[in-house]
């Protein structure tokens, strides 16, 4: 069963009282998906929302009544996890807040990646890779305030002996966030679309062991694992490109592609 509320956060205890109203949801969120059996929360974003299901996407498409939805940015996964177990609820996209994941790959430091982001007090608990990944995003970016070209400075890290042949001010930069991140660097082969309010940022791992193709037309962005699917939605592209390995392409509303 699908239940969908609408709220205003009122943090009620003592030790919650200054807690902002994102903080306190995420914390909402954890205890439900970690305390009540049977029961979690797969979307609890203020202005962006996830669906799943299963069927065919148009099925899911009616069975929510998307048509009667607007959004400026939209993303989509077709399948079940293939390297965790395979349920629908641990299907992408995968959101925490206005964080949400898609992701095709194998992550291999998934269960040093968990640990890490559980002693910030994020529970992975439905067994999903992406879980991580989204908790990670929020917690670089909401909490620790990196910018989403640090975060995947972070999680898609240059190799040291790039980063010995940067600008000496970009080499700090890489160095410190590699030192003080380590944990979070993510191994394996991925491509993931993270969206967020005000925009999209795609990345490939490192070593590029994933595909992703980027096109562009008119003041549309589009990403995907395969041209063709880009081509479906916009046969005539302004622009194509592949992105390099760890190289972050990020689309806002108001400002383009960075």
């Amino acid at each position: 069963m699908i239940w969908r509320y609408f709220v205003t956060p009122l943090p009620t205890k003592l030790d919650e009282s200054q807690l902002d109203e994102r903080e306190f949801t995420a914390r909402c969120v954890m205890k439900i998906n970690k305390g009540i059996e049977g029961a979690y929360v797969f979307s609890s974003g203020k202005n962006m929302g996830v669906f799943k299901a299963v069927g065919f996407p148009e099925d899911v498409g009616e069975f929510y009544k998307l048509y009667e939805y607007a959004g400026y940015c939209w993303t989509a996964h077709g399948r079940y996890p293939t390297n965790t177990p395979g349920w629908w609820g641990g299907a992408h996209p995968f959101a925490l807040l206005d964080y949400s994941v898609v992701h095709n790959g194998e992550i291999s430091s998934y269960d040093t990646n968990r640990r890490t982001i559980e002693m910030h007090g994020y529970k992975c608990t439905l067994l999903t890779d992406t879980e991580v990944i989204t908790y990670i995003i929020d917690y670089l970016n909401r909490k620790v305030g990196l910018t989403l070209e640090e975060i995947a400075g972070v999680v898609a890290a240059p190799f040291w002996q790039v980063i010995d042949n940067m600008p000496q001010g970009e080499k700090e930069k890489y160095s410190y966030l590699r030192k003080a991140f380590s944990s979070m660097l993510i191994t394996g082969p991925f491509s993931i679309l993270a969206g967020f309010e005000g925009g999209i940022m795609a990345l490939n791992d490192r070593l590029k062991l994933r595909s992703m193709v980027i096109g562009e037309k008119d003041d549309m962005f589009y990403a995907a694992s395969e041209e063709c699917a880009i081509r479906v939605l916009e046969e005539n592209l302004d622009r194509v490109w592949s992105p390099k390995g760890g190289e972050a392409v990020i689309a806002t509303l108001n400002r383009g592609v960075l």
